[in-house]
Formats: structure tokens, C-alpha cells, sequence
């Protein structure tokens, strides 16, 4: 469905576009042209289908220890965070804050040309160098080194025992499901005819486009609207919600839409696309918002609506696994599906869609399907960032959650702008926000706003897991000048409540007496 492909098969061998020695040396480790899958063992402790974040993760840590594992992967080991998720949009985000940076570097007193000469092809080529230099630690090689036996090919379930790939029999004492996620193509008249990127497709990109339309205002639409805007391209972000970020704290969309406004974002929201369609060379979108119906012209259009599971082609129903295809395959607590030999990890199966969620619910996986465990997903802190500038990163509950599940909360907020570090990097635009069980110093959430909100959002995702209060926070030394000191601010807060009139009198005859 997009006009630029990221990755083509071609007599049995993938070959990534480009096709250029980054490439080349990307799809050398994550999917081997020469690779000849090995013989099955006759049975093995572990098969996990799927090599992206969760698939490796269970892989390596049962093969670690001493488990019998086959890994099955029919494209790319990796998944979508080594090759068109994390790391090169990451690459991207940093790039493009490069050029925001000498774009504002008058504000510091340092001059520089009046126009940023932007080489998107040198920027996307640097991007295709670190993608490959990071793509050993998880190639073919490194994991068969392991002890993990590696098959590339469709894999699929022959019943609840069995795992066929392209006619080899992987016979199992426990599964894993680890196939993730991929773009949602909205049910928009003419969108597929038109041609359309997504975040699989966007990285093969070697030509800034000039004018830009994304459809879909969360983390992916965000992130690289931003992103191409300080490129220099023309960008236009519409959404059907009230605002960006819907699922977000609304002070922070608000803080993170002026920030992409500023940085020449078109922000279009409540608004309804009616139809796509081609003229010459020119994608036409019709949109309506308040009834009034609109055209926006661009070269191409970027897809970031939301995410659907991988299930299909694995042959579910053999193997007694319940699935639906838009919440993915069905899972209890500890992480079994409804056949309670065969888990389930990552995308395929988790609202949390992120690279570290699929991390942990594969080591969750590890213990209950080897060992007997008893862990449970529900009992994992995930916290998540937005890589936009400035950074939205959150843990826990927000306070329309918590009052859903019956509670009250207290809430104390520490605004950038009063913490000296911010003040000095021309960063104070931002706050850190903390949720308490009314009337305790018991920390249930948290979110900030900052240009490093997720290292920051780390101190609080360790004090909702080690159940360490707010109050406790106001201990904790930071070296003197960091953002992060707005952390131990809020503890500051906390304290001064607990110093009560009835209290200060005490505290005043105390001194009193002892002068």
C-alpha cells in the first residue's frame, strides 16, 4: 500500500531499500541470504514464534538457561524497533533536534548562516549506518552462538504440540507467540488506490517530501511530524480526537501542540477525511471539520492511526488459541493463552506497545512457562515516552483512572520554569506532575514534560515499583543543576502538608523551650 517499500522478497531472500552496504549489512545479520535452517532437535523446551523484542528476549533467556529453544522469524530478526520502529525513528528525532538546535542558536547569543541547509539524504544515510551497526546484537549469528536453533520462514501451528515451517516439524513442551504488530490502515475512500506510508515504509525515504499529510495524532504521527517539519517539509498532521496525544494528559498535549505549532506543524483536529484521491503526481485529501469541507494538497501522506496484532497465517484455531484480530490473541495474567501450553508476548497480545513492555512480559514468560512461575503482567510498572520535543513521558495512573477505580488523589505539580537547569538550557516549557492517594504520600502516577522526560520518568517509575512515597523523594540528592531536581521538588511539596498549624505549634513550644 505505500509508494516506497521498505523491504522486498525476492527468490526466497529479503533485500531492504534502499538497497545500499547499510542495507546490505542490516539484512546480512537480521535475515542472512546464505542462512540454512538447522535440523530439529526432537523436541524442544521452548518455540517461540516471532524474533522481534519479546521473541529474543524469551529465545535468549531460556536458551541462557539451559532450555532447548527454536526462534522462528519470516522476515526480519528484530522486528520493528531495530528496523522501522525505535531505532531509526530515534535516529531521525535526534537528527532533526539538531537542526532546531542551530535554528535557535541566536537565543544563546551564538550566530550562524541565515538559512539551515538541510541534506535529508545524508540525515536518512546516517540514520541506514547506525540501524546496521546496531543490528548484530540481534542477528541470526549471534542468537545460533547462543545455543538457539534459528528458522527463517511462516510459521505455523500444526495443532497444540507442533510448529510446521516451510515443512520442517518443530515439536514443543511450551510455545511462544511473539509475532507483534503493524501500521492500522484506516477505512478511508481511496487511501489504498493513492498510496500511503507508514512507519515501515517512511524509513526508505531518500527525498525530504515537500508538503506532508499525516493522518493520526498519537506517539507515531506526532514524533515524525515534528520531526519533518524541522527538515523543512510542509507538514499538515489531522486528527479525527479533540487535540494530539488523546490518551495523554491534557496540560501536556497542550504544552507538546504550542511546541510542534512552533516548529511549523499545520495541526488540524475533529475532522473527518471524506476521501483520497490522485492528481498527477499530487495526493488531494477532502476533509471536513464543522461541516465545512476542505482540500489539502501533498506529495505524500503518512499513516500513524493505531496499531493491529499479527495473528494471521499461524493457524491459531489448531492449536486451541483464542484470538480476536484487533485486540490480538487472548492471554490470562500470566501471560497463557486459552491453550495453556503456548504464551503469548509483546504487540500480539498487550495494549502497551512498546519495546519494553514486550521485553518484560518475555521474561515474565520465561518463568511461568520453564519454572512453574507465577508471574503476573498486571503486576508490571510500564512507564512510556513520546520522543517529541518537548519529550511526553508517563507512569501509573492518570487522575481520571484513578477516580474510575474509586479513588481520590492529590496532585502536585512542579513547573519548569522554577527549576534553575531548564531555565538555563532554554528548556522551561514543562512540568512534572505527580499523582498520591489522597491523603498519603503513595505515589499512583505520574507525567512529564521535559526535553528528557523519559530518562527523567525512570525515578518515578522506581518509586511506583519499590512503593517508595513522594515524601521519601525529597531525600534523595540530585547533583545541583538538573531538570530531574523538579523530581525532588515535588517531594519538597508533599512535606510542607504535613506541617500542619497544630504541628508548627508544637514545633514552635519546642523551640521555644530549648532557646
Amino acid at each position: 500500500m505505500s509508494d516506497t517499500p521498505h523491504a522486498v522478497l525476492e527468490g526466497g531472500h529479503v533485500r531492504v531499500l534502499p538497497d545500499d552496504p547499510y542495507n546490505q549489512a542490516l539484512v546480512e545479520n537480521a535475515h542472512p541470504p546464505g542462512w540454512v535452517n538447522p535440523v530439529p532437535k526432537d523436541r524442544y523446551h521452548l518455540v517461540v514464534i516471532g524474533a522481534g523484542t519479546a521473541g529474543l528476549v524469551a529465545a535468549t533467556g531460556a536458551a541462557a538457561l539451559g532450555a532447548d529453544v527454536a526462534l522462528v522469524e519470516k522476515h526480519l530478526m528484530g522486528g520493528d524497533c531495530l528496523n522501522v520502529g525505535c531505532v531509526p525513528s530515534k535516529a531521525l528525532i535526534r537528527a532533526a533536534r539538531a537542526a532546531a538546535e542551530v535554528r535557535a542558536a541566536r537565543r544563546f547569543g551564538v550566530e550562524i548562516p541565515d538559512k539551515v541547509q538541510i541534506d535529508f539524504a545524508r540525515v536518512m544515510q546516517r540514520m541506514r549506518r547506525l540501524r546496521a551497526e546496531i543490528s548484530p546484537q540481534d542477528s541470526a549469528a549471534r542468537f545460533r552462538d547462543l545455543g538457539v536453533d534459528v528458522f527463517f520462514g511462516e510459521g505455523r501451528f500444526v495443532d497444540g504440540k507442533r510448529v510446521d515451517v516451510d515443512g520442517q516439524t518443530l515439536r514443543f513442551k511450551k510455545a511462544v507467540i511473539a509475532t507483534g504488530s503493524r501500521p492500522a490502515e484506516p477505512p478511508i475512500p481511496g487511501l489504498a488506490e493513492t498510496g500511503y506510508l507508514t512507519n515501515e515504509t517512511v524509513f526508505a525515504l531518500s527525498e525530504l517530501p515537500r508538503r506532508l499529510a499525516v493522518i493520526g495524532a498519537g506517539p507515531v504521527g506526532c514524533e515524525l511530524s515534528q520531526a519533518l517539519a524541522r527538515f523543512g517539509s510542509q507538514v499538515t498532521l489531522l486528527e479525527a480526537g479533540r487535540g494530539i496525544l488523546a490518551r495523554e494528559d491534557r496540560q501536556a498535549a497542550a504544552v507538546l501542540e504550542r511546541a510542534m505549532v512552533r516548529d511549523g506543524v499545520r495541526i488540524v483536529t475533529q475532522c473527518r477525511i471524506t476521501r483520497i484521491e490522485s492528481h498527477r503526481e499530487e495526493k488531494v485529501l477532502h476533509f471536513q471539520c464543522d461541516g465545512t469541507t476542505t482540500d489539502l494538497v501533498a506529495d505524500e501522506i503518512l499513516v500513524g492511526a493505531g496499531r493491529v496484532p499479527n495473528v494471521e497465517g499461524l493457524d491459531l484455531e489448531a492449536a486451541g488459541v483464542e484470538f480476536d484480530t484487533t485486540g490480538g490473541v487472548k492471554v490470562d495474567d500470566r501471560l497463557r493463552t486459552t491453550n495453556h501450553r503456548i504464551f503469548a508476548a509483546g504487540d500480539v497480545c498487550s495494549r502497551f506497545k512498546f519495546t519494553h513492555a514486550a521485553d518484560f512480559m518475555a521474561r515474565t514468560v520465561i518463568r511461568n512457562a520453564l519454572f512453574l512461575g507465577h508471574g503476573r503482567a498486571s503486576a508490571l510498572t510500564i512507564p512510556w515516552c513520546t520522543y517529541t520535543s518537548p519529550e511526553v513521558a508517563h507512569v501509573g495512573l492518570y487522575e481520571h483512572q484513578a477516580k474510575d477505580e474509586g479513588f481520590e488523589v492529590d496532585t502536585y505539580v512542579q513547573e519548569l520554569a522554577e527549576v534553575d537547569r531548564a531555565v538555563l538550557d532554554g528548556q522551561s516549557e514543562g512540568f512534572v506532575k505527580v499523582h498520591v492517594i489522597a491523603g498519603s504520600d503513595r505515589i499512583v502516577g505520574a507525567t512529564i514534560v521535559a526535553e528528557h522526560a523519559g530518562d527523567m520518568i525512570s525515578e518515578l517509575t522506581l518509586a511506583i515499583a519499590g512503593n517508595f512515597g513522594l515524601g521519601r523523594l525529597a531525600d534523595v540528592i540530585h547533583p545541583y543543576p538538573t531538570q530531574a531536581e523538579a523530581i525532588r521538588k515535588l517531594g519538597d511539596a508533599y512535606n510542607r502538608t504535613r506541617l500542619t498549624a497544630r504541628v508548627k505549634g508544637l514545633l514552635e513550644k519546642w523551640l521555644a523551650w530549648t532557646r
